[in-house]
């Protein structure tokens, strides 16, 4: 197991952010609803993903940011230039933002191998002004 950098003795936590973006697209399947969500349409998806500790491991990182870009790539790969509705991980459900941020942290949360990092949040923008975010521990 890594040496931690207890040096700084301060209360607080640290934290380190990776974004990405890639378009794809969705269509809603709630009742009736407003155009254009009910129609298959594009969004320019930015992706972030938060991590954060309350101490740094060995060499005062926070967290293996080459693993974590890796991570991204896959994830960008796995949707960039989809139809969320068509995947198997939205079976069953909107393919809301919401549960959209969820399904990325789930992935995090399960491929990240790094014991570092005490939570993980994914934040995901559908455009300049809309995001969900969801948070969980690793």
């Amino acid at each position: 197991m890594p040496a931690t950098d207890r040096s700084d003795t301060r209360d607080g936590t640290h934290g380190l952010m990776v974004k990405r973006e890639f378009i794809a697209q969705h269509y809603l399947t709630v009742p009736d609803p407003e155009p254009p969500e009910g129609d298959v349409h594009s969004h320019r998806f930015t992706v972030e993903v938060e991590f954060a500790a309350d101490s740094l491991a060995e060499y005062g990182y926070l967290v293996n940011i080459n693993q974590v870009e890796s991570l991204l790539d896959d994830i960008e790969a796995r949707y960039r230039d989809t139809l969320l509705n068509d995947l198997s991980e939205f079976d069953g459900r909107n393919p809301s933002v919401e549960h959209f941020a969820r399904i990325v942290c789930e992935r995090f949360c399960e491929d990240l191998d790094d014991d570092n990092p005490d939570e993980v949040t994914v934040r995901i923008w559908e455009d300049d002004l809309a995001w969900a975010s969801y948070r969980a521990a690793i």
